[in-house]
């Protein structure tokens, strides 16, 4: 399998990524591919809200399976991508670009370095398919 796995992002192993420059969130490529046709995008967290690494931010629904989107940092959200709500199919074409969850202001930008980068999520999503 291939996964489209940008170099300059961080990765979760609950497969979630991070743009460390802007604090952008989404859920992978992986992720999306093991979802399915995406159907509905529920945001837990609104604009200004402060979360921690690990807490629920959003959720995702499929045709087949819903899973919860984790925090991959701490911080304040800044942005909440709304066109979602309308387009939650975005998440299966583009989950690096339009499909981007929220933005978070990091408050510990050291939690990035918990974090993998493109070649370690990479081998763990190889190590997953193969189960």
């Amino acid at each position: 399998m291939s996964w489209n796995i940008p170099a300059h992002l961080k990765y979760t192993k609950s497969d979630e990524w991070i743009n460390p420059e802007d604090g952008t969130v989404g859920i992978t490529d992986y992720a999306q591919s093991q979802l399915s046709d995406v159907v509905y995008v529920e945001f837990i967290v609104g604009e200004g809200d402060t979360v921690n690494k690990g807490d629920i931010i959003a959720t995702i629904e499929s045709v087949k399976a819903a899973a919860d989107v984790y925090a991959p940092v701490s911080g304040k959200v800044v942005a909440v991508n709304e066109a979602l709500a309308d387009s939650p199919e975005l998440v299966n074409s583009d989950p690096y670009g339009q499909a981007w969850l929220v933005r978070i202001e990091m408050s510990d930008p050291s939690e990035l370095d918990e974090l993998m980068d493109a070649d370690a999520y990479r081998q763990y999503c190889e190590e997953r398919a193969e189960e």
